[in-house]
């Protein structure tokens, strides 16, 4: 229990040292080879992490740290991570430039997608510009295929989310054409 509330005080920013973002630049060297350059991810279903809000990134972490979330190309890496580096990991990403939005090549399906973000009152926790905020991710202009390899996720259950679970619930509603209308959308903006 006392490595759990660890975990926590670390991830929540509760800590007796301030982030060091040039030290989260050095760390997170090992993370370019799948998240990008300046945290801008050229791989499918690999998320950008540039912009992210740093609480979000801090939560993932200790996430796949403690083996809440799983990835098997994750897990050698935060196995390697103590609660500093994962302080000036989430810094560092939160600091950089997100990425710019492609041109929209599907209009009307970005229509469709905004009414199902509507309808799921998807700004009630990404914010009105899907920024994100605290441990609430940025979506708008993540990777389309990730976006919805992610729904995808929660839907299944293989994901479950943060303490409420709320994105199972979102998701688990949404329809094949929604999931597909909503990641188009928000990769778009």
């Amino acid at each position: 229990m006392g490595a759990l509330c660890g975990l926590v005080f670390a991830a929540t920013g509760v800590a007796a040292h301030a982030a060091d973002v040039a030290a989260g630049k050095q760390k997170a060297e090992m993370c370019i080879a799948c998240h990008g350059e300046a945290g801008i991810s050229q791989i499918e279903n690999t998320p950008s992490l540039a912009g992210q809000p740093d609480q979000f990134l801090q939560w993932q972490l200790v996430f796949f740290r403690a083996g809440t979330r799983k990835n098997e190309q994750m897990l050698p890496i935060v196995e390697q991570l103590n609660n500093e580096d994962i302080r000036n990991l989430g810094a560092y990403f939160a600091s950089l430039t997100p990425p710019k939005a492609k041109p929209d090549d599907n209009p009307d399906l970005s229509a469709k997608g905004a009414q199902a973000a509507a309808g799921r009152r998807c700004t009630s926790c990404h914010t009105d510009n899907y920024a994100g905020t605290k441990a609430i991710p940025r979506v708008a202009g993540q990777r389309q295929e990730y976006l919805v390899k992610a729904l995808h996720d929660y839907k299944s259950g293989v994901r479950s989310g943060g303490g409420m679970a709320a994105m199972a619930n979102v998701a688990y509603s949404l329809s094949e054409e929604e999931i597909e209308a909503l990641a188009h959308y928000l990769a778009h903006l």
